[in-house]
C-alpha cells in the first residue's frame, strides 16, 4: 500500500466527508489508495497538504470563507513558487450544483463530481487524475480561476506548522528578499514563498511595482518624498521614495519605475 495514491478529503460538511470515505472504501479493491487526512476548511487543508503531500485532493467547491477554486489557486501558487518545488496535488472538485462554470471545467480537462457522488464516477475521476502531469494541472487550475473570475482574497502564510490567511486588503507592500517575499501589514511582517512577478500579475489592479524587488498597495501610498543620498552614497543623485500609510518605513522608487509610479502622485 505504500505505493498506493494518497488522498486528502476537503469538505466543510462531516456527512459529505464520511460519504466520500465510504465510497473510497468500496473502490479499494479496484483502486488501492491511502486516505491521509480530512480537512473542514482552507487553512486546515493547506496545513495538511504541506505535511502529508497527498497526490490527490477531493475538494468541495462551496465552502464558507473560501471556495474550493480559490483554495486550489493557493495550492497552485504554493506548488509553483517554492524554492524546492513541491509536487502539485491532483485536484478533483466536488460540487452540489451544476451551475459552477461547468464549461470552464470541461474545456480545461479538470475533473469535477456532482453530489451525491457515485462510486463509478469517483473511480473514473481518480484513475483519470493519475494520468495528468502535476505541472500542467497547476496551469489548468490558474486558467480555471481566471475563467471563473475567482481571485485570491488572502495570502497564505505557512508559519510554525500552521497556516495563516492574511487578507489582501491588509497588505501594505510585498518585498522580495532572498528566496522569500516579505508581506507587510500594519501589525507585522510575514514571509511567503511565492514569485513577486506572479503576485504582480495576479494583483495588478491593487499593487504597483516601485522597484525590481518591491510592490506597494496603491491605497497604502500616502505620497512621495525626494531624498538626498547619505553615507557612502553621499553626493549621488537624489531619488524618490514612497511614503506609506500606517507604517514608518520608506521604500525607494527605482529610476526605471518612477515614470510609471509618478502618475499616482495626484
Amino acid at each position: 500500500m505504500s505505493d498506493a495514491p494518497s488522498i486528502l478529503i476537503v469538505d466543510d460538511e462531516p456527512v459529505a466527508r464520511s460519504r466520500l470515505r465510504e465510497l473510497l472504501a468500496d473502490l479499494a479493491p479496484e483502486f488501492p489508495h491511502r486516505i491521509v487526512g480530512e480537512a473542514p476548511n482552507a487553512p486546515e487543508a493547506l496545513s495538511q497538504i504541506e505535511v502529508a503531500q497527498p497526490q490527490i485532493v477531493l475538494l468541495d467547491i462551496q465552502m464558507p470563507g473560501m471556495t474550493g477554486i480559490e483554495l486550489a489557486r493557493h495550492i497552485s501558487a504554493r506548488a509553483q513558487s517554492a524554492e524546492s518545488p513541491r509536487q502539485m496535488p491532483l485536484i478533483i472538485f466536488v460540487t452540489a450544483y451544476d451551475e459552477f462554470a461547468v464549461d470552464a471545467f470541461e474545456v480545461r480537462a479538470i475533473d469535477y463530481l456532482l453530489k451525491p457522488v457515485r462510486a463509478e464516477r469517483l473511480g473514473q475521476a481518480l484513475r483519470r487524475a493519475l494520468t495528468r502531469l502535476p505541472s500542467e494541472h497547476a496551469q489548468q487550475i490558474d486558467e480555471l480561476a481566471a475563467a471563473t473570475n475567482t481571485r485570491r482574497r488572502h495570502l497564505s502564510v505557512h508559519e510554525r506548522g500552521r497556516v495563516i490567511l492574511v487578507p489582501l486588503e491588509q497588505v501594505i507592500y510585498l518585498k522580495a528578499e532572498l528566496k522569500y517575499i516579505t508581506v507587510r501589514t500594519k501589525e507585522r511582517e510575514y514571509l511567503i514563498e511565492e514569485s513577486l512577478t506572479g503576485l504582480e500579475e495576479e494583483f495588478s489592479d491593487r499593487f504597483v511595482r516601485i522597484h525590481r524587488n518591491a510592490l506597494v498597495a496603491r491605497p497604502s501610498i500616502a505620497g512621495f518624498e525626494r531624498v538626498q543620498p547619505q553615507g557612502e552614497a553621499e553626493g549621488g543623485d537624489p531619488y524618490w521614495q514612497v511614503v506609506l500609510r500606517d507604517v514608518t518605513e520608506r521604500l525607494p522608487v527605482s529610476r526605471r519605475q518612477w515614470s510609471i509610479v509618478k502618475s499616482l502622485v495626484g
